[in-house]
């Protein structure tokens, strides 16, 4: 098991640099198999849940090498089957369904896992890609895809889904003629996926919009490489801490375009925000303001994945603020540990309804899920005394070395390890 230990009370301070995001390099990750080439991914994170992504496409047959670039061989593919025991740790294991039936026409899956914060059923995954005229049936609690003969359609989400959007887009740049997807994701991450796809000689249009248009077949792209976009969550959360700790902090390698509801949020706790092209400075007030209202929607309204460290920052705000979380009804196993450390705060249904405290206390607590850890993380910074946050390995799914990014603006944070978890990483 994996800790981190923070002696809180210090402003964040200084320049740090946002490295790629999460939620891109996963599904473009899945993508580079469609290529078959040779490929490198630049500002790839380092982190747990790309080193889960590694591993099964290990088990695919591709061969990689992660040094300062990340590089892939994805010509010697030896299996259309996904390993279980890997996939059942990590979500993003479905978007694996799309590229494999583009490059093998056919694709072995097990239920995804990840963090339980809620229902997320995959149906919507399934439901787009049988309107392509893939084969699915479930045996032995697998998923068995076959799509030799895929063809164009008409499909509606019912939801914005990010990973039905881009794994139903992946597969149809496999099916014969042209594929309309409507009510889709409009996230960074999507336009993201396409110019690594039109990279690859695929033909996608509407990333960024709610209508995706793809034309089936490949037009023999050229590219090699690709650098993932900034991580916005992750520069979200780094702005949250300077809000919560009183600091200033620049961000390099930041993209303001994407952070337009965060950004706003921010200002209204008194925060002082200058952006420009990747670049934001926050100059944060000594106690932050209270937040009257804050909805979690689909992008571009607030992310669901910022949620729980504005949770953390209002728990010592100036006055009452609200939180209404729309997308996942589990997201709140965060207040629980927030209480350990004085937070106080009601909640009902899928609304907390949080009074803000002059100071936290250090405890400590448990990360249950990847973002409600990196609460906790943010709760210590300006927490009173020592807080010690067990399950790191939730945040380290999402976070490349938390640890150091903060302790490059001044935070006292450490990590520690049981011995067993070290000589077995040794």
């Amino acid at each position: 098991m994996t800790r981190f230990v923070i002696t809180g009370g210090k402003p964040l301070r200084g320049t740090v640099r946002v490295p790629g995001a999460k939620n891109a390099a996963l599904p473009i990750l899945a993508a580079c198999l469609m290529s078959g080439e040779d490929m490198v991914l630049r500002n790839c994170p380092r982190i747990r849940d790309v080193d889960n992504m590694l591993a099964i496409l290990g088990g695919l047959g591709v061969k990689s090498e992660f040094g300062e670039v990340l590089a892939l061989h994805t010509g010697g593919i030896t299996s259309h089957v996904m390993p279980q025991g890997i996939s059942k740790e990590l979500r993003s294991s479905i978007f694996m369904l799309g590229p494999l039936l583009a490059r093998c026409g056919k694709a072995v899956c097990t239920y995804p896992g990840g963090c339980e914060i809620g229902s997320r059923p995959i149906d919507l995954h399934l439901k787009g890609l049988s309107a392509l005229g893939v084969d699915i049936t479930e045996e032995y609690g697998q998923i068995v895809c076959t799509g030799k003969d895929m063809r164009g359609a008409d499909i509606h989400l019912d939801y914005p889904s990010v990973g039905a959007t881009e794994n139903i887009m992946m597969a149809a740049t496999a099916a014969r003629g042209i594929t309309w997807i409507h009510n889709v994701a409009r996230e960074p991450e999507i336009e993201d996926l396409q110019d690594f796809l039109n990279g690859i000689g695929c033909r996608v249009e509407g990333a960024g919009t709610s209508d995706l248009c793809i034309t089936g077949g490949r037009s023999g792209g050229k590219i090699r490489e690709h650098t993932v976009i900034p991580d916005r969550i992750v520069a979200g959360t780094l702005l949250a801490g300077a809000a919560i700790t009183g600091g200033t902090i620049t961000l390099e390698n930041a993209c303001p375009a994407y952070m337009g509801s965060v950004l706003a949020k921010l200002a209204e706790t008194g925060s002082q925000i200058e952006v420009s092209k990747d670049r934001i400075t926050i100059k944060a007030p000594a106690r932050p303001s209270e937040i009257k209202l804050i909805e979690t929607m689909p992008y571009p309204g607030f992310p669901t994945d910022m949620q729980a460290q504005f949770f953390a920052l209002l728990t010592v705000a100036e006055g009452t603020s609200v939180v209404v979380e729309n997308l996942f009804e589990n997201r709140f196993k965060h207040g629980a540990e927030m209480l350990r450390m004085g937070a106080k705060f009601t909640l009902k249904d899928r609304a907390a309804v949080i009074r803000g405290v002059r100071q936290l206390r250090g405890a400590r607590v448990h990360a249950q899920d990847l973002r409600g850890g990196a609460a906790l993380v943010l709760a210590g910074l300006c927490a009173k005394g020592v807080t010690v946050v067990e399950n790191a390995e939730h945040v380290d799914r999402g976070y490349e070395r938390l640890e150091e990014m903060l302790g490059s603006l001044g935070a006292q944070i450490t990590r520690e390890e049981d011995e067993e978890d070290t000589e077995e990483r040794e």
